[in-house]
């Protein structure tokens, strides 16, 4: 089949893949009485990072020529997107659907959840851009350690506090539980948990594949295809998960989601990218993670101190990655 008709299908797919994620998450994270911090931050930050985690792996075991700029490229690529499309939607979502949220466009978070996820992502972030100027490799893998043992403390601090556990009353019936019990069995639940992974891994990678043979008709480089269209593709499971929840008024939810997934990125990915590749970011790499950095500032203002989505910080989130997109296109 053509591009025209796997990439609307490979999106649709995904779409739904991320609806019943969001359905099934969020009865998993009470039957197992888990705070909605936790259940954003880990849970679906996690399962929905996993795509485009797998694509730095499979480039580095790859091994061919330009697999590590493919891998550089994605690994810093999807905190790029994170920090400026996906907060730039959850915003632009919250805009669309204010009339049907009790709280309007302010926010309704889990507060130290929140901040404690925009804190570790911008410091190491920023640990690992500076390691990419020309560290040694003994403080690439010294840096690599300290960043897997840093996660390892975010999720334990995560869990430790996690805010409140959303009660059955609150949550819409389980969409495959055909039995309506009440409440759905935890069988039921990880069912439709594993077949909306299942849609959102199966429906981002059709929609990469397609996007990657478009592009490579066009004679892009591999480094453009892993920091602009790979993470865009693949980022799309947190922004639809997040666009739901923002919709219903869940905001712990929706940013746990995105923020969590900004820290596992520039955590876990990060460390495999010091381990097992030369990390010597170009200028491309860096004006990425300098426009990351910036998303991540303008979300510490009005997320964390303003505590409000706002048109002023939507457009400046859109502004970022624009102006990377044009960066990229115009210097290649």
């Amino acid at each position: 089949m053509s591009s025209a008709v796997l990439l609307p299908a490979s999106f649709a797919i995904l779409l739904a893949g991320a609806l019943l994620f969001t359905n099934a998450i969020e009865w998993f994270g009470t039957m197992v009485n888990l705070g909605q911090g936790a259940v954003g931050s880990l849970l679906a930050a996690v399962a929905t990072a996993l795509p485009e985690s797998l694509i730095p792996v499979v480039a580095i075991i790859g091994a061919e020529e330009g697999s590590d700029d493919v891998a550089v490229g994605a690994i810093i690529g999807a905190p790029l997107l994170l920090t400026t499309i996906a907060m730039a939607l959850v915003g632009l979502a919250a805009v669309l659907y204010r009339s049907r949220r009790p709280q309007g466009l302010a926010l309704d978070v889990h507060t130290p959840t929140l901040q404690r996820d925009l804190t570790f992502f911008m410091g190491c972030f920023v640990v690992a851009l500076l390691l990419g100027l020309g560290a040694p490799t003994e403080l690439q893998i010294a840096g690599a350690i300290a960043l897997v043992g840093a996660y390892g403390v975010y999720v334990a601090l995560t869990l430790r506090q996690s805010g409140e556990v959303e009660s059955v009353e609150e949550l819409r019936p389980l969409i495959l539980d055909t039995t309506r019990s009440d409440p759905p069995t935890m069988a039921t639940v990880v069912l439709q948990l594993v077949v909306a992974l299942g849609a959102i891994v199966g429906g981002a990678h059709i929609f990469v594949e397609q996007v990657l043979h478009v592009a490579d008709s066009a004679g892009l480089e591999p480094l453009v295809l892993s920091l602009v269209l790979a993470p865009f593709a693949t980022e799309l499971p947190e922004k639809a998960n997040s666009f739901f929840w923002v919709r219903d008024a869940k905001d712990s939810l929706a940013l746990g989601n995105i923020t969590g997934a900004m820290v596992f990125q520039s955590t876990l990915p990060v460390a495999i990218g010091l381990a097992f590749t030369p990390w010597e970011l170009d200028g491309y790499s860096l004006v990425a993670g300098g426009l990351a950095l910036a998303g991540g500032l303008v979300a510490i203002v009005a997320l964390r101190i303003r505590s409000r989505f706002s048109g002023g910080a939507i457009l400046i989130w859109a502004a970022l990655y624009a102006a990377f997109v044009t960066y990229v296109f115009l210097v290649a």
